[in-house]
Formats: structure tokens, C-alpha cells, sequence
């Protein structure tokens, strides 16, 4: 049985490999770089299924659709399920049924039942187990390493994809070559033992406790909550629609320019597409180096202008070898942007709601990238190649400018649990779905600490909020000279006992603090749970 995971400081901290030193973090990242390489792997073959079809035109692109498409649609419920239930459970039996899918395909093939339809429902499904998987595997990250270690774990899962991108389809084009499409499935599907392994193996100390019981719909409406009440959340999801969608470009028209521009065959794409995935090797190896250089904001302006100036190239420099330099560090700009949003969303989500955080994230990115593509293959069509490649470097120029005002910061947020409301004192016990409940505290204010006081309940309101109160205003007696009341609503009384006991952080605690330098005595809290209205018949009525 693998160890439980330190999540204590490290001394190499600072190294681009330090997390490879968690037994755990390490299994799991050999494995799904395997995995990475079994996916690109059956994306080759698929479309080599499909490419002797007679409307072979129509059905390979499909390919993509049917893989990615179920992101799109599955994003959100994915990450609602995964902050609901115990991730590692969630993703043992995904990556099984997956699994069980990808040797059906094999199967299917090698007996010759492979159909166009077939194929891209087995893809459909498939791309589903991995909707179903993305906001749980990014969610345990920082189970696996230490806090100060999330950039560059981010960094090396994003280097793994990267590779598996750069190298799966050159593998699977010389075993298609060799021996047709069923072995690359049949690998593919054996790819997914190392992750079930490691998984099977894994025990997360928390594994067997009690979960808090949330209704899926009131569990989404609360991670949209969160997310609204999150400024610097936010704000990290603006940066990711600044910089996908204008990058979107190059991956969507690479293809085209490496036909018509550089007049390079199947292996000449593959080997540009090898620049990039070199490029993001190289920046995953140089991120913790640049960390300690420059703040997360600055990363991102770089990897803009780095990417952009790779997207310049492949629309104006005619030479092959200097367009392969070129997406080299355009690669190295694209994984300093992915590693660095990444990261930094993982660093301010709480445990709760980290899944739910990381699936809008992944939505957004997953989004950019979709209708992205399909913006810049109709400005390609309607005024050229080069024309959609310099609008999509101007817009890339604009992302990094746009940093001076839209920043990022993750400095001052403490995600630590922090159970530091004392529990209420009860008369008689609420009913979990009693509700909604108000929640009014009361203090004392100088006159001369007021406007520093309401500034101070400014952050505790969205405190308030992020924890799960669906309404929240601060309010002045004006029967007393120095008493203010602050009041919230949370929606049912279950909901509020979460509040007390999982959703709080030490961010919180810090809020709440700062308002206590403001006061003077102790606060005083009052709990009312709403009274059904009477029916006609004079009766209570439950709502």
C-alpha cells in the first residue's frame, strides 16, 4: 500500500522535480503520462479507421468533436460530483469503466465491427470517463505535495500532456503503419492498469470519514456562490479567456501552415507540433526557476508575449527551421501560462469546493479552445491565414498588457480549514432542510473605527458569501449610537452546519479578526430558522 502524502515544507521546494520525490505524486504521474500517450495514441488510430470511409471529409474531424465535446457539456456536473463524493473512489471507477471501453474498441476492431458509428460513440463515451475525471485529478493535486509545490506539480502535468501530444501521434502513426489501428487501441486500453494500480493502492488519510451530505443542485448554486464572491478567482478565469482564446489560433491553423505555407507533409506537421511539446518540456524544467524571479502576473505576461511571438512566426517566416525555433518557445510560453493559471486557481480553492473551482476553470480553458478554433478558422477562410495569425499575436500583445490592470495574486490567501465559529447554542434542533436561515451578529463601534469597521465587514460579507449565504447586508441600529448588525441568509439549516464545519479557512478566520480590532466587547449571534406559513386551514405548511 502506498503512503499517505506530507503535505509539510520541503527543502526542494524551489526544483522544477521536487514533487517526483512524493512516492504517490511520482506513480501517478508515470502513469498518466502513459495514459496521455495511450489517448493521442487512439485519436490517430480512430481517424485512421475513418479515413477510407467515402465521406471520410465529414467523419474525421468528428473525432475531435466526439472526445472533446463531452468537456464541454460534463465540466460543471464533473466537478459538482467530485467535491461531493471521495475523489479517489470517483476516479478508481471512472478509469475502470474507461478501460473496460478502450479493450471494447480493440475488440471491435480486430473482429472487424468497427462501424463510423460504433467508433465515435465508444469515443463519446470515452470522453466522457475523461470529463468525469478531469476536476477530480486536478482536485487531489494538492493532497499529493505540498502547498509550495503546486506550481510545479501543475507544471510537470502540463509537461506530461504536452508530451504525450508531441509524441503519441508520431508513435501511433508508425504502429498503424505496421499493423493497423487495434493495436494502438488494445496499448491504449492497457494504459489505464498503471493509474488503476497506483490508485488501488493509494489511501488517503480522510478516506473513510463522514461526508457532508449536499444536495448536487445546492452543491453547484454554492460553488457558483463561491466563485462570484471570489474576486481572485475571477480573476484568474479572465486571464485564461485573454490568453486561450487569441492562442487558440495557432493550434487550430498549425495544420494548414504547414501545408500551404511550409509545404511540409504529415511528419513535417508532426515535427512542428514536436517544437511546441519540446518548448513546454523546456518550460516546465525552467518554471521554479522563474517563479522566484518573476510574481505569478509577470509569468503570465511573458507567456503571452512568448506565445504570441511564435504565433507571428508561423504567419510571416518562411523557413521551416525558424518556425520550428519559434514554436519551441512558443511551447515554452504556452506551459508557463497553463502551469501558472493552473496553480494558482489550486492555490485559492479550499478543499470544499476545489472540484467545482477547477471545473469552471476547466470550462473556460476547454470553451476559449472550441469556439476559439472555430473563430479563427472563419476569419482564416473569409481573409486569409496570415491575417488570422497577426490578429490572434495583436490580441496575444493585448492579454499581456492587460496585466497592468487585471493582475493576479495569491500571496495573502490562506485556504487552510479553519473550524473557528463556536457551535450554536440549540433549544430544540432544526430539521436539515429547515430553511432559510438568518443569522444576525451584532457589535459594538466606536464612532471614530466606523469606516474603517464597514471596510473590514466589506471582506467578511464575501466571506459570508463564498461559504455559502445567499444574501448578505450590514446594517446600523438607529436606536443605539454605536451598534451595527450584520446579517445573512444561507438556504436551508443543513446548509448552514456546513458553513460551521467544512467550508471555513483561515482567510475567513483572518476577515473576522481584522473586524475585532474595530469593536469593542464581544459580539452576539441569533440563529432564526424561517416558520412555514400557515394554510387555509389553519394549519403549518411545510414549504
Amino acid at each position: 500500500m502506498l503512503p499517505p502524502v506530507s503535505v509539510g515544507r520541503s527543502d526542494d521546494r524551489e526544483s522544477p522535480w521536487a514533487p517526483l520525490a512524493s512516492t504517490v505524486f511520482r506513480a501517478l504521474w508515470i502513469a498518466q503520462l502513459v495514459s496521455n500517450l495511450g489517448t493521442w495514441m487512439q485519436t490517430v488510430g480512430a481517424q485512421w479507421v475513418l479515413v477510407d470511409q467515402p465521406n471520410a471529409e465529414t467523419l474525421v474531424p468528428l473525432v475531435q468533436t466526439a472526445t472533446t465535446l463531452p468537456v464541454m457539456l460534463l465540466a460543471i456536473p464533473s466537478g459538482v460530483l467530485a467535491d461531493l463524493v471521495n475523489r479517489r473512489r470517483l476516479l478508481i471507477a471512472a478509469q475502470s469503466v474507461m478501460a473496460v471501453l478502450a479493450a471494447l474498441l480493440a475488440v471491435l476492431t480486430a473482429t472487424g465491427h468497427t462501424t463510423p458509428s460504433i467508433l465515435l460513440t465508444l469515443l463519446f463515451l470515452l470522453g466522457c470517463g475523461q470529463a468525469l475525471t478531469g476536476p477530480a485529478w486536478q482536485a487531489i493535486q494538492p493532497d499529493l505535495v505540498p502547498r509550495n509545490q503546486i506550481p510545479a506539480a501543475a507544471a510537470l502535468g502540463s509537461m506530461g500532456m504536452n508530451v504525450g501530444r508531441a509524441v503519441g501521434p508520431a508513435l501511433a502513426g508508425v504502429l498503424v503503419a505496421l499493423s493497423g489501428p487495434t493495436l494502438v487501441f488494445a496499448l491504449n486500453a492497457v494504459s489505464f492498469a498503471g493509474i488503476l494500480v497506483v490508485l488501488i493502492r493509494w489511501r488517503r488519510p480522510d478516506d473513510d470519514r463522514d461526508l457532508p451530505t449536499e444536495r448536487p443542485i445546492a452543491a453547484l448554486q454554492a460553488g457558483l456562490r463561491f466563485i462570484a464572491a471570489a474576486p481572485a478567482v475571477r480573476r484568474v478565469l479572465l486571464r485564461c479567456l485573454l490568453f486561450v482564446a487569441p492562442g487558440s489560433a495557432l493550434w487550430a491553423l498549425l495544420p494548414v501552415v504547414a501545408h500551404a505555407r511550409l509545404g511540409l507533409s504529415s511528419s513535417g506537421y508532426g515535427l512542428l507540433l514536436g517544437a511546441l511539446g519540446l518548448g513546454a518540456v523546456l518550460g516546465a524544467t525552467q518554471l521554479a526557476r522563474l517563479r522566484r524571479l518573476l510574481s505569478p502576473t509577470r509569468l503570465l505576461a511573458v507567456a503571452a508575449v512568448t506565445f504570441g511571438v511564435a504565433t507571428a512566426g508561423a504567419a510571416v517566416v518562411p523557413h521551416e527551421a525558424a518556425v520550428l525555433a519559434l514554436l519551441v518557445i512558443g511551447g515554452f510560453g504556452w506551459i508557463i501560462g497553463m502551469s501558472t493559471m493552473n496553480a494558482t486557481m489550486q492555490l485559492l480553492l479550499p478543499g470544499w469546493v476545489r472540484a467545482r473551482g477547477l471545473s469552471v476553470y476547466q470550462l473556460v480553458f476547454m470553451g476559449g479552445q472550441a469556439i476559439g478554433s472555430l473563430v479563427w478558422g472563419l476569419v482564416a477562410g473569409w481573409f486569409g491565414t496570415e491575417t488570422a495569425l497577426i490578429a490572434a499575436t495583436a490580441l496575444l500583445g493585448l492579454c499581456a498588457v492587460t496585466t497592468l490592470w487585471w493582475p493576479v495574486r495569491v500571496s495573502s490567501v490562506d485556504t487552510t480549514p479553519s473550524a473557528h465559529w463556536p457551535e450554536p447554542v440549540l433549544v430544540f434542533e432544526p430539521a436539515p432542510k429547515d430553511g432559510p436561515v438568518l443569522v444576525l451578529e451584532t457589535y459594538r463601534v466606536p464612532e471614530e473605527m466606523a469606516a474603517d469597521f464597514a471596510e473590514a465587514m466589506a471582506r467578511v460579507g464575501r466571506s459570508r458569501q463564498r461559504t455559502g449565504a445567499m444574501e448578505w447586508r450590514l446594517f446600523r441600529d438607529v436606536g443605539a449610537e454605536d451598534q451595527y448588525v450584520e446579517a445573512f441568509v444561507v438556504r436551508s439549516w443543513a446548509e448552514h452546519m456546513i458553513q460551521h464545519q467544512v467550508r471555513l479557512t483561515a482567510q475567513d478566520q483572518a476577515a473576522e479578526a481584522r473586524v475585532a480590532q474595530f469593536t469593542i466587547g464581544e459580539s452576539h449571534t441569533l440563529h432564526l430558522v424561517a416558520v412555514p406559513p400557515p394554510d387555509i386551514t389553519g394549519g403549518l405548511m411545510r414549504p
